[in-house]
């Protein structure tokens, strides 16, 4: 017997698996294991654009709804009514937002592009005369890529190729309102069937994400709403002031690209700029650039940590990356999507990980926590309630299997 187990010793130092270069090497494939998993599944997600987008949207907005429904159900309202109610109160704030936008940049946005265009000629003269040496190729390669990525010519085709833009985009338009109608409807019984297969503490954890995460939507979603109103509010104003004109639509521009952080901002800032130097000379351009820097800054370092809070506490890098990839997948959406997305994941792995605890981390007795107990109660009972329903079910089955 210690012969055996001496020889077994000696074959399993002697395994080419079990040095540090097997061990390594094991590691890898698992790596590229992983690796091939997610450009599978990315690969396929790109497929069905047409159901991940409004998905993914509707759920951004559901999380940033829900805690009027909640409001309401704990007020005494019916979850139909109170369902009802914020469902179409969001649907009416949408749809007067989008008309907004397109009543104020339509009528002008031919004159918009012509000022825009005028001033990079400008400004490509400047640079193509100056003392630097630029190669005009590449110049113009970056041109058609920003009207490339504005026309959203970097998402590629679209998922149903059978269908025109506009097809495209009412049907996805229906699909996230009836989406998010049944995510602010049924999210607790959604969110209890997701969580079936947990026991024990994976299912707190489990619990926890969710929470954590529809805490990090809202908080996103209301806090980038704020924020782009007040960058649009403030430098609008600075147009105004300045005597720039286009300055309404280029305001509504300016609210638009607050939502892609980083780099939304300040594209529309370079085109207020543009257009401030086409009409109003290189003087009050570098105001306007004065005016966005100032605005920005303002936002970042004082408005953004108020509103946002954790919603956002992830680094640049994270979110330029996020960015990046959002665009070569999606185009705009893409970019609108992704760093939302990113946030959630992040979050996800702290509180999976123990680093971060909603429970803790809340004040005791506020209505974050409350509303998270009464939910994960009323997510319990729906749970008890199916179960029940199913072992009721399968006792009668027996019963009549019995007696037959």
């Amino acid at each position: 017997m210690e012969y055996r187990d001496d020889t077994s010793a000696a074959q399993y130092r002697s395994s080419p698996w079990k040095d540090g270069l097997g061990r390594a090497s094991i590691r890898s494939a698992q790596l590229l294991l992983l690796i091939a998993a997610l450009v599978v599944s990315v690969y396929g997600l790109i497929q069905v654009r047409l159901v991940v987008i409004p998905l993914l949207l509707a759920l951004i907005l559901a999380a940033a709804i829900s805690p009027l429904v909640n409001m309401l159900r704990r007020n005494g309202w019916p979850g139909a009514l109170a369902t009802a109610f914020a469902f179409f109160l969001l649907l009416g704030v949408l749809g007067g937002v989008v008309t907004g936008i397109v009543f104020a940049v339509r009528g002008q946005f031919d004159e918009l592009v012509s000022s825009a265009n005028e001033g990079f000629d400008q400004v490509y003269d400047f640079i193509r005369t100056g003392p630097l040496p630029v190669d005009e190729a590449q110049i113009q390669e970056a041109r058609q890529a920003l009207v490339d990525f504005a026309t959203s010519a970097t998402a590629g085709s679209t998922a149903l190729s059978g269908l025109t833009a506009a097809g495209t985009f009412i049907t996805g338009a229906l699909l996230m309102a009836v989406i998010l109608f049944f995510f602010l409807k049924d999210g607790d019984r959604i969110w209890a069937f997701m969580l079936r297969g947990f026991k024990g503490e994976r299912l707190r954890k489990a619990r926890q994400v969710g929470f954590r995460s529809l805490e990090v939507l809202g908080g996103y979603v209301r806090g980038t709403a704020i924020i782009a109103l007040v960058d649009s509010i403030f430098i609008g104003l600075a147009l105004f002031i300045l005597g720039v004109p286009l300055a309404l639509p280029l305001a509504v521009i300016v609210f638009v690209g607050a939502f892609v952080p980083l780099v939304g901002a300040t594209v529309a800032g370079a085109l207020a700029a543009l257009v401030a130097l086409v009409a109003n000379g290189p003087f009050v351009a570098l105001m306007v650039i004065l005016a966005v820097v100032v605005v920005n800054q303002l936002e970042g370092n004082f408005l953004q940590p108020v509103v946002m809070g954790r919603s956002l506490s992830i680094h640049p890098l994270v979110i330029l990356l996020a960015l990046t990839a959002g665009t070569i997948l999606a185009g705009i959406i893409g970019a609108i999507l992704s760093v939302p997305v990113a946030a959630v994941a992040w979050a996800a792995i702290k509180v999976w990980t123990g680093e971060d605890n909603p429970d803790l981390d809340a004040e005791p007795g506020s209505g974050s926590v409350d509303a998270h107990e009464a939910d994960a109660r009323e997510a319990d009972a729906r749970e008890a309630d199916a179960r029940g329903a199913a072992d009721s079910d399968a006792a009668e089955a027996d019963s009549n299997v019995g007696k037959q």
